[in-house]
């Protein structure tokens, strides 16, 4: 009688191969017409030691984005059916779908002089963060709120919502949505508004209701009713977020410091399925190297520098937009003032308890540069 081994190892799984006995392949062929997989051949792929996701990272340029955009602006038009001009980062990784990572979308939003975008709504959330512009108004559930580059401008799941530009020049956003994570669960439901508006011509004011409401730190309103599943604060002003992180810079050491956009009545995230994060960079220090169970997207608002992610460098500028999959090690350093937001999948990992972080005791190796994988996938 043979001795029954189990993996000790990922690698000591035992993949189907042709030198199988023949009673074996046959066993393989009855188990694949009764739709069932045997365990043994693929709990390397089921169960690794640690995450091995197949987004990698990877970094888009603003120079090309931007260029792109525009160009979008002038072939495309904006109308029902197409509802939205707006480029999705596609992780090389992620063979071919319009996804950053796994469980997270990033895009451009273009939005040209004079257009509007018509109404709609889904069940996955979105976050805008403005880049370029200024003027434009997104109507969210009726509410006005006007956005300018540094804005975070909450589009919660099943919020109607619709974007306007009534000036001579265009805007240009960052979209960030948990559009993979939905469906993956199979909970995407999209819905077009009766009309293409909710309300056209109706001007953004100064501060959107929300703001009147709930945009005063450290006051709650009482006789109102916060929504439970995310924010009642539609808009983040970067006002605010500026002055916070340079309080933060004075009264600390560290090379970064992070502020996290939450919702004012509950201290939680301002999202369910998304952290939204600001983080400021001293001028050259570099920051702990540090693995995280779950994916974010970068957008680089201001400044220059490079993160390290698995060993590969990448040099970065205002505008540009990288990847960091799951549990892959990143570190920052910027070469001058600098300011990274970020869209991670934290709450959900953490509503899961799946959340989980190690810091490295040295910084990792630099092995790579990102500029040798980039000029490699341009001459493919």
């Amino acid at each position: 009688m043979s001795e029954t081994r189990f993996p000790a190892t990922e690698e000591e799984t035992f993949p189907r191969s042709p030198q199988d006995p023949p009673e074996l392949l046959s066993f393989y062929d009855e188990l694949d017409d009764d739709h069932l997989q045997p365990l043994w051949t693929q709990t390397g792929d089921l169960m690794p030691f640690h995450p091995k996701p197949d987004a990698v990272p990877w970094l888009w340029r603003w120079e090309r984005l931007r260029a792109l955009a525009a160009r979008a602006g002038e072939l495309v038009p904006i109308e029902r059916g197409g509802e939205r001009r707006v480029l999705s980062l596609s992780n090389p990784g992620l063979g071919g779908r319009p996804f950053a990572t796994a469980t997270l979308w990033g895009a451009v939003q273009y939005l040209g002089p004079r257009e509007s975008a018509p109404a709609h709504r889904h069940t996955p959330g979105a976050i805008r963060f403005v880049l370029e512009g200024e003027g434009v108004w997104t109507l969210v559930n009726g509410d006005p709120c006007a956005m300018a580059p540094g804005d975070l401008v909450l589009t919660p799941s099943w919020t109607w919502h619709e974007h306007h530009n009534p000036h001579d020049r265009a805007m240009l956003w960052f979209d960030g949505l948990d559009v993979p994570l939905v469906k993956a669960l199979d909970a995407v439901f999209f819905e077009n508004y009766p009309d293409l508006y909710v309300n056209p011509n109706r001007p953004a004011p100064s501060r959107s209701n929300s703001e009147k409401i709930y945009g005063a730190p450290g006051l709650r309103p009482e006789g109102d009713e916060p929504p439970r599943r995310h924010s009642p604060l539609m808009a983040y002003r970067w006002a605010d977020t500026d002055r916070t992180l340079d309080g933060m810079l004075e009264t600390r050491d560290d090379p970064m410091v992070t502020v996290t956009y939450v919702d004012p009545a509950s201290g939680r995230d301002a999202l369910p399925t998304m952290r939204c994060a600001m983080h400021r960079l001293r001028p050259g220090v570099r920051s702990p190297s540090r693995r995280t169970a779950g994916s974010s997207v970068a957008v680089v608002f201001r400044g220059s520098g490079s993160s390290v992610i698995n060993g590969t460098r990448m040099h970065w500028t205002a505008g540009d937009m990288f990847a960091v999959p799951s549990w892959a090690t990143v570190d920052h350093e910027a070469e001058e003032p600098s300011d990274l937001f970020t869209v991670s999948d934290a709450p959900v990992f953490e509503a899961l308890a799946l959340d989980r972080v190690e810091t490295l005791p040295e910084h990792q190796q630099v092995i790579a540069s990102f500029e040798a994988a980039e000029a490699a996938d341009v001459a493919r």
